[in-house]
Parts: C-alpha cells; sequence; structure tokens
C-alpha cells in the first residue's frame, strides 16, 4: 500500500508565486519539479522532459480542440453500440483473442471513463485526431504540476499570467467526480476504497499512482494499489492486498491482460505471452456480479484497438449522419493494412504511416515520410497485416520554434477537462518535450 506523503509542503511549494528567475536554470526547476514528491524524472535518457516555456491558447482555438475530443470520444461511443449489435461484425473486422473477446463480453459495452484525445492543428487549419487513448490515458501529473509550477512564472509575447487560465486547475476534482459518477452507475452505496491495477515493474507509473493515490485520499476514499497478481475475490467482495474494494482504478493495459502475440513475423515472441488467467478472471466475475466497479472498463479493449480507426472509414455508412461527417472532419483516413494494395503504399510511402493495433510508439508506429524506403519496404513486408492500419498522414503546422503540437485533451465522461501537449521535431517522435499549456481569457 501507498503512505501519505508531505501534502502540506507541496500545498506550499505549488502556490509560491515564482518567477522564471527563480529558476537559475533546468537543474534548478528540476529540482522543484522533484520536490512535489510526485515526479522524480525530469530527464529522459539525459535529455530535458519538460520545456518551461509553453503553450498559450486562443480561447477559440482551446474550445475547438475540447469539442474535436469530445465528439472523438462519441465516435467510439457510436462505434461499440454498432458493435454492440452485430457481434458477427466484430468478429470479422477485429479477430479478437480468447481472451480479449473474454473482455469485451464481460464488459457489455462500457468502455469510458476517461480518454485522451490526441488532437494536431494542421498547415490548412485543421483539427485532426490521430487515435483516442480509452485504455489507460498517462500524463496527468505532467500536465497538472506542469501547469501549476509555473503559471506564475510564464509570460509569452507580453501576454502575463494574469490574462490566461490553467485549464487543469479542475482536473483534480473532475476526475474524482468521474470515479463518483461511474461507481453510482452501478451502486447507491458510498465509494469507501479504491484499489489501482497497475505495472509495478514500471517506475515510470509510479508518478501516476501518487498523484491518484493523493486526489482519492484528499476525498476522504481509501486507497490500496497493487499488481494484478495481489487481486483475490473472496466472500463475495473483490480484493487487493487483502483489502476489499469498491472501484478498481485500471491502468493495466488491456492487451497485457490478454494473449501478447508479435506483430512483426520476423520478431521473437514475448517473454511473458501467456495471458493473466487468474487474476483477470478474478476481477471478470467480480465485475460481472455486479461486485466491483472497474475504470476504465474492459471495453476499452476496441476502442483502444487501432482497426476501429479502420472501421470508421471502412464501415462508414453504419453510422448516424452526423457521425459520418465528424468521422471526415476529425479522423485521417485509415484503412486496415488487409484492404490496402500494397503497392499504392510503396508508390505513396509519403502519405501514410503505419500503425499496429495496440502498439503506442516507437518500432509499432512507422511513417513512410520521414523513414527510407528500404525500412519502409521492410516494415511493409514484415507486418502482420490482420495487426496494422495505414492511416493517411497528414501535414501539422509548427509552432514558432519549428516544433510540432500534439495536443493532449483528456475527456472524462464524455466531456473534455485538461489539457496534455507535447512538442517535437516531427509528429511520431516519442522523446517530446512536455510543456505547460494554458488558455488566453476572451476579453
Amino acid at each position: 500500500m501507498l503512505t501519505r506523503f508531505d501534502e502540506e509542503g507541496f500545498n506550499a511549494l505549488m502556490s509560491k508565486n515564482l518567477a522564471v528567475s527563480d529558476y537559475e536554470d533546468y537543474a534548478g526547476f528540476a529540482r522543484a519539479v522533484y520536490e512535489t514528491g510526485i515526479i522524480s524524472d525530469p530527464w529522459f535518457d539525459g535529455n530535458e522532459r519538460f520545456g518551461m516555456r509553453g503553450i498559450v491558447l486562443e480561447a477559440q482555438l482551446a474550445r475547438a480542440l475540447e469539442q474535436a475530443a469530445e465528439r472523438t470520444t462519441y465516435l467510439h461511443h457510436e462505434l461499440v453500440q454498432i458493435l454492440l449489435n452485430d457481434s458477427a461484425l466484430l468478429d470479422e473486422f477485429y479477430h479478437l483473442t480468447p481472451y480479449q473477446q473474454a473482455m469485451w463480453e464481460s464488459s457489455g459495452g462500457m468502455w469510458h471513463g476517461q480518454a485522451r484525445a490526441d488532437l494536431f492543428v494542421c498547415t490548412d487549419g485543421r483539427i485532426v485526431c490521430c487515435e483516442l487513448n480509452s485504455d489507460t490515458p498517462s500524463g496527468q501529473p505532467e500536465a497538472v504540476i506542469l501547469n501549476r509550477l509555473l503559471h506564475s512564472a510564464h509570460e509569452q509575447d507580453g501576454v502575463t499570467n494574469e490574462q490566461f487560465d490553467d485549464p487543469n486547475a479542475s482536473f483534480e476534482e473532475r476526475w474524482v467526480r468521474m470515479l463518483r459518477a461511474s461507481h453510482a452507475k452501478r451502486t447507491c452505496a458510498p465509494l469507501r476504497r479504491v484499489g489501482i491495477i497497475y505495472p509495478t515493474e514500471l517506475t515510470e507509473d509510479l508518478a501516476m499512482i501518487t498523484l491518484f493515490t493523493r486526489w482519492l485520499e484528499r476525498a476522504g476514499i481509501k486507497v490500496v494499489a497493487g499488481s494484478p497478481y495481489n487481486l483475490r475475490r473472496r466472500n463475495g467482495k473483490l480484493e487487493v492486498l487483502g483489502a476489499a474494494v469498491d472501484l478498481v482504478v485500471r491502468h493495466y493495459k488491456t492487451d497485457w491482460w490478454g494473449e501478447r502475440v508479435p506483430v512483426w513475423s520476423d520478431a521473437p515472441d514475448y517473454p511473458d505471452a501467456e495471458p493473466l488467467h487468474a487474476p483477470l478472471g478474478e476481477l471478470l466475475a467480480a465485475e460481472m456480479n455486479n461486485e466491483v466497479t472497474i475504470v476504465n472498463p474492459f471495453g476499452s479493449v476496441v476502442t483502444q484497438n487501432k482497426l476501429s480507426l479502420a472501421f470508421f472509414w471502412e464501415e462508414h455508412a453504419r453510422f448516424s449522419k452526423q457521425a459520418q461527417g465528424w468521422i471526415r472532419k476529425y479522423i485521417p483516413e485509415t484503412r486496415k493494412l488487409t484492404n490496402v494494395s500494397l503497392d499504392k503504399l510503396r508508390t505513396e510511402r509519403k502519405s501514410w504511416v503505419l500503425k499496429s493495433d495496440y502498439g503506442c510508439e516507437g518500432q509499432e508506429t512507422i511513417c513512410g515520410a520521414f523513414v527510407s524506403e528500404e525500412i519502409w519496404e521492410k516494415a511493409l513486408c514484415e507486418a502482420v497485416p490482420e495487426r496494422f492500419v495505414a492511416q493517411r498522414f497528414f501535414h501539422v503546422a509548427a509552432e514558432k520554434d519549428g516544433r510540432l503540437a500534439n495536443y493532449g485533451v483528456y475527456v472524462m465522461g464524455g466531456m473534455a477537462g485538461g489539457f496534455f501537449t507535447r512538442l517535437a521535431r516531427q509528429s511520431t517522435e516519442y522523446t517530446a518535450l512536455t510543456v505547460p499549456t494554458y488558455i488566453l481569457k476572451e476579453k
């Protein structure tokens, strides 16, 4: 179980009226980050993770980004309703593994609590969403803490901090409210204890777990955190490390719960390819017997799958007229790799991006415009066709310093509620610089 940290000291630090000069250099700022007691890694591979100068959005653009995130979330909701009404279509389009199928069926179509839409503003002014992270969205500690630490210090192009708002100021309240609302759909009993399930072997998740713990404890809710192996169902209750919980915050990816199969034909098998049979069985049984609330629900095994982006385009006519318009507006053309001519992808290399069904970065996203013909050809030959989509490349409008902004807009219970912005030299760069995001006040 996690212990409380120095909340009084944290609040004092976050309320300081800081100026940029208070941070002599990035190392000085990094010390302030350490002192929050939440984020402990302001460097990544020796490089700075954060930018002390961030983005100040015009109110109109901020609203447009939030609207795009909410509408993209609704598209996934409509997708789920279509699949619930046609199980044969699900089997035909997705080819889920047996354990993924179990996750989907146990969810009853429930998939959303919190999501993060990754949005880009294109050179032609369009706002596009390359994907909706609906499974285990991350970045909350950086989004909240960076904005708070640098708000008083931030000034850009003559705009002072009195002239803009922090869009993440109410993140904690919205997040806790979303959990309570999810719990209330299952039972009228109060939410007393939450279990946070996460990959305990990954230190990069500790900041999020610590932040969530702090938020819940401040709301008067007890917390116990552990791995899937710490789950047990006993006497009609789900337990985490022996403590009965009312709700599980699931920060363990759906594709990690089930069978793990390589997406490249020349890749070795995963050393831990077997599904988490016993822990998953305990959790799904508790959910199906109405003993626990899961956020995010396991229905996200489908909404997180990038084949869903291809479904929007290849099964376009199944959606409502309104949804069809939003698909064309926000979702770049996406096709199952099995349904695209490889010769077309070869001749139009710079116009396409290959993405695996559950990949999130690195070697499972190949952008034709940023790789050589040799690498592109190898990717086309080695990609397992059923596990990949081809998405139309789009041109992102650059910021003044030449970097490209990825606006991660959080959606909680269907409503936008926070920004997580990263700046990179190219849109598929994993080691992007995370920066604070503010919104100009309307006059």
